[in-house]
Formats: C-alpha cells, sequence, structure tokens
C-alpha cells in the first residue's frame, strides 16, 4: 500500500468517525437536522422504533420525542471501532427522566442505558444501522414498563 492510499484511508476512517459522533449529536446537541447531513436520504434504521417512519425524517420525531423525555439527553460513544465502510459503537445514553416516554410518566429519576451499533457507509454518509438498545435496564431503572397498548 502506498503512502497516498494509506493517507486516503486515514482520512475516510476521519470523516465516516465524524459522520457517527454527528449523529448522535443530533440528540446531545438537541439538532435532528444534523441527520441531514451525516445519513443518506433512504438511511436504513434497523429495526425501527414503535411509529417510525422511514429515512432521517423518521427519526427525527424520535429524536424529539427524548429531548421532552429527557431534556438532558447525552449520549457518550464509549467504543468505536472501524474499517472502512463500516464502523461498530459502544455507547450510553443519560439522562434526567422528567416527561413521558413510551407511555411512561415523567418519574424525575436519572437514568443510564447501554446501546450498540454497527453503521453502514455509503461514501460519507451513513446507508444502514442495525441498533439494539438496553429497553429492559431502561425500563428497570424508571421502575415500570410501557403499557401494552403503547404504541
Amino acid at each position: 500500500m502506498t503512502d497516498s492510499n494509506k493517507m486516503a484511508d486515514i482520512e475516510r476512517l476521519r470523516i465516516e468517525r465524524q459522520a457517527v459522533e454527528t449523529l448522535y449529536r443530533a440528540f446531545s446537541d438537541k439538532n435532528p437536522d444534523l441527520m441531514d447531513i451525516v445519513v443518506t436520504a433512504d438511511w436504513q434504521d434497523i429495526p425501527l422504533a414503535p411509529g417510525q417512519g422511514p429515512g432521517p425524517e423518521g427519526l427525527k420525531p424520535i429524536i424529539g420525542l427524548f429531548f421532552q423525555a429527557m431534556p438532558d439527553v447525552n449520549i457518550t460513544i464509549q467504543d468505536l471501532i472501524q474499517v472502512a465502510g463500516r464502523a461498530a459503537v459502544r455507547a450510553e445514553i443519560t439522562g434526567t427522566h422528567l416527561g413521558p416516554l413510551f407511555g411512561i410518566p415523567a418519574t424525575g429519576k436519572k437514568v443510564s442505558f447501554s446501546i450498540h451499533e454497527f453503521h453502514e457507509f455509503e461514501g460519507e454518509r451513513i446507508r444502514r444501522t442495525w441498533h439494539l438498545e438496553d429497553w429492559f435496564g431502561l425500563f428497570q431503572q424508571l421502575g415500570r414498563f410501557p403499557p401494552m397498548d403503547h404504541q
């Protein structure tokens, strides 16, 4: 591999890392429009949350729900492992439950739960995300589970 190829690979990884960090900043900065600059228009979020539509426009209302439920929501990346075109993330969501979340009224409790995500890139943008959140751990901290009829 030539030095110019190594530099191109390093630059690609830097750009992809920045896209992942910006995706999580959409939550922490309370700015869902950041999604528009880091994911493709046909971005796939797998699986979709209940009531979530496709693409970046589908996640923006979910981000808004998090602002309402946890105004101090923050996502901290704990590990980010990359190869060109893919990134794996282990992160933690923290916040204070001050508004309804999945039909659970505000508890005032500080919460922390893990997320694990895998991102696939198309050029400089995230094309597909597979994710798993520790909702069970969150609901245990809140002392309640969502009502069965909640969408």
